[in-house]
């Protein structure tokens, strides 16, 4: 029993890569392989980084706001006060709050730069019905995406969950020694806590993150993958249907041999291999040197020779100077310097020819 295998079933796969063209079209509708993950690390890296060296300047400004603050109260309430104060916590906050942020807008600006470049696009806020179905939500809810989401999203917590138990259970142990600490020692100590502890588990998401990147660039590929008939139609659209090109070239080649043959019988002298090669020279006064009006190999040869016949354009016989002429002249140019010698010779054999018979 024979087995064979219909090579036009698997047409339909998405087995190619895709190509430039649609890689473009999915970049202007947002569709580009970036990790939130990998943004929430750096953001979080950035900001807790920036918050710990601005640590003492942050908190000498909290306390200097806070003495201000009761030093103030004793004075009575009025609307003078008031605003000293709130422009005061305002300051504060600026001071403080403001470095940080900038950091972390910078970084977060940064690292999208990084992923996906400079790409504005409207294309995913634009309104679609298909959206609003719930037919549509359920295969989205649904979809080996959101599995995969979930399962990263419980991965991600599992871990970080993991790493912090095991963290603070050895750290817990310590906690009370915070009793018989002085308000700055204890602010420090749990400030050296807070910052080992956030450093690691950033250090832990990071991993991940990185991880993540990698797996949407490979997931935005596979999403992106096209088939056989993807790639032929794409072709179609971009450079036209290859049968209607073909028929295009095939009529342009027509016309251009119509117009070759039409310049045959103008021509001096046809020169040939005998059999494989043919080229039509014509020189008038004026001319530098003698022109290629026609030239082609084989059928186009002995088309050539028969119209000349037809026209009592001599032919004259000569192997080396008709594969010559056939392999270094185009049509319409003229004969190149090292072959002058040897056309004229031939092109003198001919007038010879004509003045014997008239």
């Amino acid at each position: 029993m024979d087995f064979f295998f219909d090579l036009q079933l698997f047409a339909g796969e998405k087995t190619e890569e895709p190509t430039a063209k649609r890689r473009a079209d999915a970049r202007k509708k947002g569709q580009v392989g970036r990790s939130q993950e990998i943004s929430g690390a750096f953001v979080l890296l950035s900001g807790f980084f920036v918050l710990k060296i601005l640590s003492t300047n942050i908190i000498a400004q909290i306390e200097e706001y806070t003495v201000y603050i009761y030093g103030n109260l004793n004075q009575g309430i009025d609307v003078e006060t008031v605003m000293n104060l709130f422009m005061g916590m305002v300051l504060v906050l600026i001071k403080t709050a403001f470095p940080v942020m900038l950091a972390i807008m910078v970084i977060a600006i940064g690292v999208n730069l990084f992923q996906v470049g400079i790409n504005f696009t409207t294309e995913p806020l634009q309104f679609k019905l298909d959206k609003l179905s719930p037919i549509s939500g359920f295969k989205r809810m649904f979809s080996k995406r959101s599995l995969v989401e979930l399962f990263k999203s419980l991965f991600k917590i599992g871990i970080i969950g993991i790493f912090l138990y095991m963290y603070l259970s050895d750290e817990i142990m310590n906690m009370p020694e915070f009793i018989y600490l002085d308000l700055r020692s204890s602010i420090a100590r749990m400030q050296e806590l807070i910052f080992s502890l956030v450093f690691q588990v950033v250090a832990v998401y990071l991993v991940m993150a990185v991880a993540d990147y990698a797996y949407q660039k490979w997931q935005t590929t596979q999403d992106l993958k096209m088939s056989k008939d993807d790639i032929k139609e794409e072709m179609k659209q971009t450079e036209g249907d290859p049968q209607i090109k073909g028929k295009i070239r095939q009529k342009q080649r027509q016309m251009a041999m119509a117009r070759m043959m039409q310049e045959v019988p103008k021509a001096d002298v046809i020169i040939t291999n005998p059999t494989h090669f043919a080229v039509a020279l014509r020189y008038e006064a004026g001319m530098k040197a003698p022109e290629v009006v026609a030239k082609g190999q084989d059928l186009v040869a002995q088309k050539i020779k028969s119209i000349a016949r037809e026209a009592n354009v001599p032919i004259v016989e000569n192997k080396p100077l008709a594969r010559a002429l056939y392999a270094s002249v185009e049509i319409g140019r003229i004969v190149p310097p090292e072959l002058y010698q040897s056309v004229a010779e031939v092109l003198a054999y001919v007038y010879r020819l004509k003045r014997r018979y008239a």
